[in-house]
């Protein structure tokens, strides 16, 4: 909404002239900033903003957001991405509001497909019965119930649940930055995983079975090792594929890579003064 008053060839031109800028160059740009109006990888979010100002409308924009690939006929090549509900127009007859639309969509895939599946998975591994608190069916049916204003106003958004915060919690604990719990896949692909991922995302190895198209994944790859770009989630779509191929289609070389090394790795490289896995390498 707060872009959404720009005429759209004015978006797309603006998202060109953000991306034209390489992420580097932007955030040498913001270091030199008082450090009030200092921000961290600022050059990435532009990148990012450029992607989303280049969108041909709302749902456009959300599925954008959502992909990591946004063109993946180009990555898997002879493909046709298949058009599920995200593509589905009478989702909008029946969510014209695109906040409702969003939090519905939201509901019927990226919940259930993807962070609750994660916060499953991982408790369930270790044998931990975990609940999601804001999940629960009264919660659920009482927010779908709320008017959009109690949702998001003046830009904030969660307005109606940090109202309640607020009578028990101090407000610097609330009104501060999102801050997630993601793993640091970006520093171990340029570190201790980063041998493991140069095997699997080989030019050669890539381009044998003809499944995917090595050129964009190289690129990515090239980017993210120096530095340039942050690619960790798209690239580790790739590496788990392949990852899982040559584990169960036999195509391991002899000394190779397994899970199990992997796993090791990380762990020891996190340790510090544990060994590393004889077939990996550990940071400097």
């Amino acid at each position: 909404d707060r872009i959404g008053w720009l005429p759209a060839p004015w978006r797309r031109h603006i998202g060109k002239a953000l991306a034209r800028v390489r992420p580097s160059t932007w955030d040498r740009w913001t270091r030199a900033l008082p450090a009030g109006l200092s921000r961290s990888r600022i050059g990435e979010k532009a990148h990012k903003l450029a992607q989303v100002l280049g969108q041909e409308g709302q749902d456009a924009l959300y599925r954008g957001l959502l992909s990591h690939w946004a063109d993946p006929e180009s990555l898997v090549p002879g493909s046709h991405e298949p058009k599920g509900v995200l593509w589905d127009a009478s989702v909008a007859d029946d969510f014209p509001d695109f906040i409702e639309r969003m939090q519905f969509l939201d509901g019927v895939t990226y919940l259930p497909d993807d962070i609750l599946t994660k916060v499953d998975r991982t408790s369930m591994a270790v044998s931990l019965e975990a609940r999601v608190p804001l999940l629960d069916t009264r919660v659920v049916a009482y927010a779908w119930g709320l008017p959009p204003a109690l949702k998001i106003r003046g830009g904030q958004s969660k307005w109606a649940l940090r109202q309640v915060l607020y009578r028990y919690v101090p407000a610097a604990l609330i009104d501060r930055p999102k801050m997630g719990f993601g793993a640091p896949i970006a520093h171990w692909l340029r570190g201790p995983l980063r041998d493991w991922a140069e095997h699997l995302l080989d030019e050669k190895r890539l381009g044998s079975d003809g499944l995917l198209n090595p050129v964009p994944i190289r690129a990515r790859w090239s980017d993210h090792v120096s530095g340039e770009r942050d690619w960790a989630y798209s690239l580790w779509n790739v590496l788990m594929f392949e990852a899982w191929k040559e584990r169960w289609t036999a195509q391991a070389p002899p000394g190779g890579y397994t899970i199990e090394d992997v796993s090791t790795t990380v762990a020891n490289n996190g340790a510090g003064d544990a060994p590393v896995n004889a077939n990996m390498k550990a940071l400097p």
